[in-house]
């Protein structure tokens, strides 16, 4: 569904839910958690929550980067003669930002994504919609395949997401209930069976092994359309309240989920341990608190503040970031 401000409310909330998972992960990335309790031998929980987390939220996060990307730059075509060059100065600026996040999270996704974008994705913006949905299916299942995944899935990814928006498949996902079931119908057994493969894939194996790309790309596939398909009940319309703000201030949330972490490591200690447990419950602390503020925030303001910051250089303009009161009624 769309809203009055042109945001599909649909992808707000998944971008907030792609947001907490990839939080799980970057946790012990960035403290240095270990992950093996004995050479090749992998910590059982952390085990679990590689296949339940690790290669799930990414793919997810790039799609969606490249589908707002396509329905961005139809928005700029109706602003400006010169879309192409506003997404330039966009790519740009959210490349400045990522280059100091990388500073404080050598793995971040900001940077890679603002490069990605500027040498393949703004070029396939050109190109046939055939042709970007061929590409992108190559470019993902065949890295996947070939070359385990990782950041080289990034490029296919958003072409999927610039196809999906081309297609026009966003603005009708009202209409697609039961092709999201039957995709989640064929995904969840498919991913339920390449995780198993994953899980049994000895530690010292998965680097040499398509499996956590390919358990990873269906395990998104299915948490994706599970969530769409949940976001059409009563539970998940109370789900939504809280995921959409999240995904609303994705940018914001993700930096200072950086610096919540970075605050919170030395008290809780976790660079070299295995407490995943507490891990977990660090996970569950920062979504509470960016859940609560990203809520309070947008109830006053119209953008995020580093969306706003964003969204002031991209058009180049000081952009309105208070929400304009509605008129009393009069009766």
């Amino acid at each position: 569904m769309q809203n009055d401000t042109g945001r599909i409310h649909e992808l707000d909330a998944v971008r907030g839910f792609a947001l907490c998972g990839i939080l799980v992960v970057n946790i012990w990335q960035i403290t240095g958690m270990t992950a093996v309790r004995a050479p090749g031998e992998m910590v059982p929980l952390r085990h679990l929550l590689s296949v339940l987390f690790e290669g799930r939220f990414f793919p997810i996060f790039s799609f969606l980067f490249g589908l707002s990307f396509a329905l961005f730059l139809d928005s700029a075509a109706q602003r400006t003669d010169h879309p192409k060059l506003v997404l330039i100065r966009r790519l740009i600026a959210l490349g400045v930002l990522g280059l100091v996040h990388h500073q404080f999270q050598p793995g971040e996704a900001l940077l890679p994504y603002a490069i990605v974008g500027l040498v393949i994705l703004l070029p396939a913006t050109s190109l046939p919609n055939w042709a970007v949905l061929a590409l992108g299916l190559v470019g993902t299942v065949g890295v996947a395949v070939v070359l385990s995944g990782g950041f080289g899935l990034v490029p296919g990814l958003f072409l999927l997401g610039l196809a999906t928006a081309r297609y026009g498949i966003p603005h009708t996902l009202d209409t697609r209930g039961w092709q999201l079931a039957a995709v989640f119908a064929l995904a969840l057994p498919a991913a339920v069976v390449t995780a198993i493969w994953e899980y049994r894939t000895p530690y010292l194996d998965l680097l040499a092994t398509s499996a956590p790309a390919v358990a990873g790309l269906l395990g998104a596939l299915t948490y994706l359309t599970g969530l769409l398909l949940l976001l059409r009940t009563e539970t998940g319309a109370i789900l939504a309240e809280i995921l959409e703000p999240m995904g609303r201030m994705a940018l914001t949330n993700y930096i200072c989920a950086t610096a919540l972490i970075l605050l919170a490591e030395p008290r809780l200690t976790l660079a070299g341990s295995a407490e995943y447990g507490l891990l977990l419950a660090l996970a569950a602390a920062i979504i509470a608190i960016q859940a609560l503020v990203s809520w309070a925030w947008l109830k006053v303001f119209r953008y995020g503040p580093l969306e706003w910051l964003w969204r002031c250089i991209t058009w180049w303009e000081l952009v309105p970031a208070r929400r304009v009161p509605e008129p009393a009624r009069r009766w």
